[in-house]
């Protein structure tokens, strides 16, 4: 059993913690993906908060993470179906909207909430275009419905690729290091 606990069911998350941490279990949350926050950066460390804390792991380092697409007062979760990931895309296409990713840590009593937040544009796509994207690369499992490292949507972006992908790895090991892990 490893001294680090990732508490997602998402492999990109999985892979990006490799570039940090070499050795962690991983388990899937048993949270409901809700909150009554507002503001995207709350939302976020309130979600992966409540990921964290369903496993109630103790000893270990628990890690935690949950991404969210905003924009202009709107929430873009994981897609419902394809008809739903169809809408979300279209609504993005040609336009701006941020992606926030929170992050916690629990190691004993010693906790750790934060967030990064990465700006992003689509390019303009045609119904057509995001039907074969929806069609080649199943982004039901991304919020927003698309992967940055797909290379096929984003036409431009600012921050860090990782939080867009779903876990701050810089932000991660600087924490990382004031918790003494």
């Amino acid at each position: 059993m490893a001294n680090v606990l990732l508490c997602s069911a998402s492999p990109r998350r999985r892979s990006l913690l490799h570039k940090v941490i070499k050795e962690f279990d991983v388990t899937a949350s048993s949270a409901e993906e809700r909150s009554d926050y507002i503001r995207p950066h709350l939302r976020v460390m309130d979600l992966a908060k409540k990921k964290g804390e369903s496993v109630g792991e103790e000893g270990r380092l628990v890690i935690a993470s949950d991404t969210i697409v905003y924009r202009k007062g709107k929430y873009y979760g994981k897609p419902k179906d394809r008809e739903d990931a169809f809408r979300m895309l279209k609504e993005l296409s040609g336009v701006k909207h941020s992606v926030y990713t929170g992050v916690y840590l629990k190691k004993g009593a010693n906790i750790r909430l934060f967030y990064d937040r990465a700006d992003v544009v689509f390019k303009a796509l045609t119904d057509r275009e995001i039907e074969k994207y929806i069609e080649e690369f199943s982004p039901l499992d991304k919020a927003g419905a698309y992967g940055v490292q797909d290379g096929v949507v984003v036409k431009k972006y600012e921050g860090s690729f990782d939080t867009i992908m779903g876990l701050p790895t810089e932000k991660l090991e600087l924490v990382l290091k004031e918790m003494g892990v």
